[in-house]
């Protein structure tokens, strides 16, 4: 099971690089304590098709939407559920039963099942997954089950020997063996974990698995590959065990994530804009825009500003802050610095919540609403062109929307009757809206305007 460019997969092992005698004896011991926690996960979706086989329904992405609708049989027959198998790898963290790996392994699965080293098989429940870290946790009814140790990923070292159990392609209980090439890598996908970058094999099926540095204890959950063929290219990364464990324990506790939120779009410190802000040098997170009724707003952030501490610490890089504010509370007091026209100056800021609709869009950076829409407020220079006082820019559309009809371009002007001038004004106004009901979007598109039903599916 595997994402695609970015492929993610989960860790198992069949000795790849070479070893020296005292490693691969190294790997020996820790097959031998820890494998028997190791477990392969097996998952069942029913899907509806055709009866020649096709999706039933048709996908909603112009080319694919006009493909299909221009070559599927005209006779497509009833809607029948077909059973999509899927395969990954996971580990169990407590005596009782409670197994970690990958959101993307268990995500909309009907069924999941676990198969441990024995070949006991037990249906599993999931408990929560959370796709911005991609961590799932599910629970096995089980007791006395061998569990993993933990170890500290800081204590991690560039170079250091590293090993990987799991299913590659189906074959349960693989393992292979290399190093850490490095940490702290941010993915353009990924906001939230600071990846720890191995040579270790990985491949389909493996997502989930656990990653042992050689004292036998559990340092990352190996969740993605970097791939221009689909198969392991050398390139591998795991989530590091201490954010995962975080999150577990969020969603055993709750069933959700709650993660910090600033309210801020921001982009890196080149060389040229750190000599132009006289800075000694690059670093910090650029802020480009501050949103309206944000933290940051009310903290008194202004764009061109550069946070270059967070509670504390120091923000080398743009990719840095997201993971800081993710992972601190809402609610959080946080103690901010900032380099303002020439010299740092400190700030307070009372963290919110990150709402849970928000989904990042990958490498266009951009912020999705609810029911897909990506939006951003008009400029001064567009409302005089458009010659209206306010509105929302369209500027991508997936999802409830997509299928609605909105296009990008389309300028936003109410919901159900009510002003949206403000793109948090459009959040408040959408989030009020019921799962399976619709909104009226007032939409200006050309020279006129129209009604738009949007139905919120949920998703």
């Amino acid at each position: 099971m595997m994402r695609t460019a970015l492929a993610m997969t989960a860790l198992v092992m069949t000795l790849s690089a070479p070893v020296s005698a005292k490693e691969a004896m190294d790997v020996a011991d820790l097959v031998k304590t820890q494998g028997p926690a190791v477990v392969n996960i097996s998952t069942t979706k029913m899907v509806k098709r055709d009866m020649h086989g096709f999706p039933f329904t048709i996908p909603d992405e112009g080319d694919m939407q006009e493909f299909f609708r221009r070559f599927l049989p005209p006779d497509r027959g009833p809607a029948q559920e077909i059973p999509a198998r899927g395969a990954g790898s996971g580990f169990i963290v407590s005596k009782d039963g409670y197994i970690l790996t990958n959101a993307h392994v268990v995500s909309g699965a009907d069924e999941v099942e676990v198969k441990l080293i024995d070949k006991r098989t037990f249906s599993a429940k999931v408990i929560g997954a959370d796709s911005r870290t991609d961590v799932a946790v599910i629970k096995i009814t089980a007791n006395n089950l061998p569990v993993v140790k933990l170890g500290d990923p800081a204590k991690l070292r560039v170079g250091e020997a590293v090993a990987a159990i799991g299913s590659p392609f189906g074959f349960e209980n693989s393992v292979t063996a290399g190093i850490v090439s490095a940490k702290g890598r941010q993915l353009p996908s990924e906001s939230y974990v600071p990846y720890i970058q191995t040579d270790v094999a990985i491949n389909p099926g493996n997502s989930g698995g656990p990653l042992f540095n050689m004292n036998g204890e559990v340092v990352g959950i190996n969740s993605q590959i970097y791939s221009r063929s689909g198969g392991y290219q050398g390139v591998s990364f795991a989530i590091p065990i201490d954010v995962a464990m975080d999150v577990a324990g969020q969603l055993r506790a709750s069933g959700k994530v709650l993660r910090g939120w600033l309210g801020v779009v921001i982009q890196e410190v080149t060389a040229d804009l750190a000599e132009s802000f006289g800075m000694d040098r690059p670093r910090g997170a650029l802020i480009a825009q501050v949103q309206a009724d944000s933290p940051a707003a009310r903290a008194g952030l202004q764009a061109a500003d550069v946070i270059i501490m967070f509670d504390g610490k120091p923000v080398e890089d743009a990719g840095d802050l997201p993971r800081m504010v993710g992972m601190a509370k809402p609610g959080a007091r946080i103690a901010l610095q900032v380099w303002r026209k020439g010299r740092a100056q400190d700030l307070l800021v009372v963290l919110g919540e990150l709402p849970a609709e928000d989904q990042l869009a990958g490498k266009s950076g951009k912020t999705y609403s609810r029911g897909g829409l990506a939006l951003s407020e008009l400029t001064a220079d567009q409302r005089r062109e458009l010659k209206i006082d306010y509105g929302l820019l369209v500027e991508e559309v997936t999802g409830d929307a997509a299928r609605a009809g909105i296009r990008v371009g389309d300028v936003i002007l109410a919901v159900n009757n009510g002003k949206v001038a403000t793109v948090e004004a459009f959040r408040k106004a959408i989030a009020a809206i019921p799962k399976g009901k619709s909104a009226a979007i007032l939409v200006r598109r050309g020279e006129g305007s129209l009604y738009i039903p949007l139905k919120i599916s949920g998703e």
